[in-house]
């Protein structure tokens, strides 16, 4: 049986994927990776609210819009005042954002020669130029463990 949240993030997996294959647009952050940020950082509620200027399902700041190119919701330009918090509160233009933020920023930030989620997440909730630090641990811990739970149910279903 699915909670409405575990619906919420498999659907928005669906989606998110088939918007990138369709745009044909290089995608570094995974689906898996894309849930756990959304996890960590807002429990994925889906409820359109900015915090302290960060806002959406992944807490998408204003920096974050304009640097990755001002993505906007079908029928808005990025020159209203809302076109922000419309993308950001929208999943699929929160979500190409964060894409393109990665594209432009993505990095080792924990030294193991590997660009991976765990780099995304740091690079996403403390900076590019501030992703080496330790993540606060009430983000780390959620955020990790979504990943191991995921990377378990991955085996399950392969061993199944």
């Amino acid at each position: 049986m699915y909670t409405r949240s575990s619906l919420f993030v498999f659907l928005l997996g669906l989606t998110i994927g088939v918007i990138w294959i369709q745009a044909g647009t290089q995608q570094p952050i995974t689906e898996t990776c894309l849930v756990c940020m959304c996890q960590a950082l807002s429990g994925c509620n889906d409820t359109a609210v900015c915090v302290n200027g960060a806002c959406g399902i992944f807490r998408i700041t204003w920096d974050q819009w304009v640097d990755s190119g001002r993505f906007t919701i079908e029928g808005d330009s990025p020159l209203t005042e809302s076109s922000f918090t419309n993308c950001a509160n929208d999943p699929i233009c929160a979500a190409n954002t964060l894409q393109s933020y990665m594209v432009k920023y993505g990095q080792d930030c924990n030294d193991d020669e590997t660009e991976d989620c765990y780099d995304y997440g740091a690079i996403h909730y403390m900076g590019p130029f501030n992703c080496k630090a330790d993540m606060p641990y009430s983000y780390e811990s959620v955020f990790r463990r979504c990943l191991r739970d995921a990377l378990r149910a991955e085996k399950r279903q392969k061993a199944n």
